[in-house]
């Protein structure tokens, strides 16, 4: 099957790319708004994208009436945001997190997450996560037609469990992020390690 992005009668280019990009890392985005709100909201249109600045890219839409979601507004508004890797003792917590609360909702309080504040200048991060990046604004990618706007920040502090560090020198880690496939979860599963290049 050749499936042709340009058809305009193609309304499913969403689900096949969901379904065949995959697994895709999950950036669980703790902001917070001008009167405190804290928002914790998952994406999954995610990925590093430079260690020189060390940059990560995420794709947020828009709410189902069509104004900018909580977490893009606030992104804008304070130039910050904290993204926690996602683990599977979170995986419930974080499905619940991805529905549509009003502005003056906090899925902190809907859903009985706890953050807890490691910097001062950047919103909290999700309580035993087993890693955060504390990020600022760097820069928003125009991308006409499109219903997702792409934001990169710049990672400025990261914090990791001391738990899933292997090596400290060398700063070696091993966990099991939760990743997204299609409509569903998965874990990573065995580890393969590469024959050596002739």
């Amino acid at each position: 099957m050749i499936v042709d992005y340009a058809d305009k009668a193609l309304t499913q280019r969403y689900q096949l790319m969901a379904q065949t990009i995959i697994p895709r890392p999950i950036a669980w985005i703790v902001t917070e708004n001008e009167k405190g709100i804290i928002n914790i909201a998952p994406f999954s249109y995610f990925m590093g994208l430079s260690s020189k600045p060390a940059t990560m890219i995420v794709s947020i839409g828009h709410k189902s009436d069509g104004s900018e979601k909580d977490t893009l507004k606030n992104i804008k508004e304070s130039k910050k945001c904290t993204i926690c890797m996602v683990d599977e003792e979170h995986l419930e917590s974080m499905h619940f997190s991805s529905k549509e609360l009003r502005k003056d909702e906090s899925e902190a309080n809907a859903f009985d997450i706890k953050t807890t504040k490691i910097f001062e200048d950047f919103p909290p991060m999700v309580e035993d996560v087993p890693s955060a990046f504390f990020c600022e604004f760097y820069q928003e990618i125009e991308l006409k037609g499109s219903k997702t706007i792409p934001l990169v920040v710049e990672i400025k502090q990261q914090f990791i469990d001391d738990e899933i560090i292997t090596n400290r020198e060398k700063i070696t880690l091993e966990y099991a992020p939760v990743a997204r496939v299609g409509k569903s979860y998965a874990l990573l599963g065995e580890q393969i390690t590469p024959p050596k290049i002739p």
